[in-house]
């Protein structure tokens, strides 16, 4: 005959207080912004769900933008289910984009997959991001999906009508994707003469700021090397991180060594062809630089 043994486990559930990031770590150990960057912006997250504090909803964004892992590790990290981590990512991306305002990998839409895929066969959302030599983004274009070529956000953009109309006092620089205009310098194409050769040289080397930017903010927010979300959310993230880059920079947050690197130099999309008089306007402009100045 058979003998069963039955054995009767007690099960104890043990609840754990929820972790406050802002009282647990020191300065140095918290995520990279300072804590008065993090308050700067606590004020314009709502509280409609009363489960998460304004500020423990901040902390979790902003871990999940540090890090680009997934909802689960940032969930429990932080001691709340992933559904809440995508949700809260999803309140503070739209909550700081309303506040202020390169190609980010994504993964493939449910919907017209085929528009997000750029010449290197990847799903990319194409950024179109207007930067000065302190590393500040002044104007930035997050909505179009990465077939689209880097001329025609330009020409779809605010900005461009903007500066049709009223020219600034100064010009934008822009690689040979973009189109020759009285207020956009293009490099040339190939240089016939020594001046020609030194108006390229500076031209690159103050272009550099942007791809430095670029890289820049790919580091300070991991999330943008591969977003796993849909197109809207992914936009709506950029731009939360956009706005936290400008904020980290306004206010001297240190990023170690990575000001000195150099950001991922992306190869720029063929020239297009814009407006006859445009480009001639612009040639005007470009030859009376080198004229003068080389």
């Amino acid at each position: 005959a058979l003998t069963w043994q039955v054995l009767c486990i007690a099960t104890t559930i043990l609840y754990l207080e929820r972790a406050k990031p802002l009282e647990k770590y020191t300065t140095e150990e918290r995520f990279r912004e300072h804590t008065v960057s993090a308050y700067s912006f606590f004020n314009c997250i709502t509280r409609r769900s009363h489960s998460l504090s304004v500020e423990e909803q901040v902390l979790i964004a902003l871990r999940f933008y540090a890090s680009g892992t997934f909802y689960q590790v940032v969930g429990d990290n932080v001691g709340v289910d992933k559904s809440t981590v995508s949700n809260v990512a999803k309140a503070v991306s739209i909550a700081l984009a309303i506040i202020d305002c390169t190609h980010v990998h994504i993964q493939a839409p449910h919907e017209r997959d085929w528009e997000y895929i750029n010449r290197k066969g990847r799903y990319r959302i194409n950024i179109q991001l207007v930067g000065d030599a302190d590393l500040i983004i002044t104007n930035c274009v997050v909505k179009w999906p990465g077939s689209v070529y880097d001329a025609r956000i330009l020409r779809e953009s605010a900005l461009y009508r903007e500066l049709q109309t009223n020219r600034p006092d100064g010009i934008i620089l822009g690689d040979s994707a973009y189109p020759l205009l009285p207020w956009l310098m293009t490099p040339f194409l190939a240089a016939t003469t020594p001046a020609q050769a030194r108006f390229n040289t500076a031209h690159c080397k103050t272009r550099c700021a942007i791809q430095r930017l670029n890289g820049v903010l790919k580091r300070r927010f991991a999330c943008l090397n591969y977003l796993r979300v849909e197109p809207q959310g992914a936009c709506n993230i950029i731009l939360a991180c956009i706005v936290l880059h400008n904020i980290a920079t306004r206010h001297n947050v240190p990023l170690c060594e990575v000001y000195d690197a150099p950001g991922p130099v992306e190869e720029p999309d063929q020239p297009l062809v814009f407006c006859r008089n445009e480009g001639l306007t612009g040639h005007v402009v470009r030859d009376a630089i080198v004229r003068n100045y080389f």
